[in-house]
């Protein structure tokens, strides 16, 4: 079979996924160097790969543009004109995005590992089924991978530039100044099920600097209204300084990139920054309730304990909740996600400790 010649790459959301997905590009562009590269994407994860060196053009899917979001993403994609389609998302949505490609060779998941049931009706070549073990979501990516360009080596960074890590140095030390090991602590979004309580963080800043380190609180723009509270809250604390509404993905991954560079640390939940952050090479302490670690956690996989494969923790709920991981959207429990309000401060600054 001659090699493709034009490939998009589909990975529509999350930002945690599409993070996922990064080893597919790399290895898609190691394995044909000659090939032009499409990735179709929704608008508001497309900063992360917009930079990506060897990606020829990013399609932009509407998510919630109807009928016509869907006639404007075929008619991109016939500009590009892909003769390989690989869906990494496995769900009806990009599902569709595939057959929306014209791409003769449409390649997805086995049937029994696509998101939605159905969906694999849109690929005419399936990789082999997952492993019954295989939990993570990382485990497609490492299954298109092996189906497209054989047994490789896998590279999980974006890409960044010389000059955005250089930038991302600056912000750092305009933020910590040369501080070692800089901590970097996510704040939650508001309502989000995964969100560890604004008290908590706050708790955990003041106990981290306490204790020597430089703790940068990173707020991006869900989460501004939290880093202003935050930012008021803890004025005056030494070794501790924020970053508001933060805005541009690349950018976020250059200052973690930084950060990694200095032996520091990530803390925050399961959530896209997190990712993220792992990508970058930060070790990362992940506040885990509502979801799996196993599953969802960042790559490699936390361990709960001090030794393992991997550099990333993972801090639990001491009580016995029957219901976590549920991995539900909404906590059905009358108070709410006790799985992590339950975590306080201390027990993560000691899983920190660890690392």
């Amino acid at each position: 079979m001659p090699d493709p010649q034009r490939i998009a790459l589909i990975r529509l959301s999350h930002l945690g996924d599409v993070v996922l997905a990064l080893p597919l590009f790399h290895a898609l562009r190691a394995r044909f160097p000659r090939a032009k590269l499409a990735w179709v994407i929704q608008p508001e994860f497309a900063g992360l790969v917009e930079g990506l060196e060897g990606l020829e053009r990013v399609v932009l899917f509407q998510r919630r543009g109807g009928a016509r979001a869907w006639l404007a993403l075929q008619r991109d994609l016939a500009r590009f004109a892909p003769d390989l389609a690989v869906d990494a998302q496995g769900n009806w949505k990009s599902a569709m995005a595939c057959l929306a490609s014209g791409a003769p060779r449409r390649v997805g998941p086995a049937a029994r590992d696509a998101r939605e049931r159905g969906a694999w009706l849109a690929w005419n070549e399936r990789c082999a089924a997952l492993d019954p073990g295989a939990l993570h979501a990382s485990d497609l990516t490492r299954a298109l991978v092996r189906e497209l360009c054989g047994e490789v080596e896998l590279r999980r960074d974006p890409a960044l530039s010389e000059a955005e890590l250089r930038a991302g140095r600056a912000e750092l030390d305009a933020r910590l100044g040369r501080a070692a090991a800089p901590l970097v602590l996510q704040l939650s979004q508001p309502g989000d099920v995964r969100a560890w309580p604004l008290e908590r963080s706050l708790e955990f800043a003041r106990l981290a600097a306490r204790s020597g380190r430089h703790v940068l609180v990173l707020s991006g723009p869900s989460e501004a209204a939290a880093g202003e509270q935050a930012a008021r809250e803890l004025a005056g604390e030494a070794r501790i300084a924020h970053w508001v509404g933060q805005r541009g993905i690349r950018g976020a991954a250059a200052l973690f990139h930084a950060a990694a560079e200095r032996a520091g640390d990530f803390v925050g939940p399961d959530t896209g920054p997190t990712h993220l952050a792992a990508a970058c090479g930060l070790r990362v302490t992940l506040i885990a309730g509502p979801q799996s670690h196993e599953r969802t956690g960042p790559w490699p996989v936390a361990e709960p304990s001090p030794r393992g494969a991997s550099p990333h923790r993972a801090v639990r709920s001491r009580r016995d909740l029957d219901c976590a991981p549920c991995f539900a959207r909404r906590c059905r429990r009358a108070e709410g996600p006790v799985c992590m309000a339950s975590i306080d401060a201390a027990q993560v600054l000691e899983a920190l400790a660890r690392s």
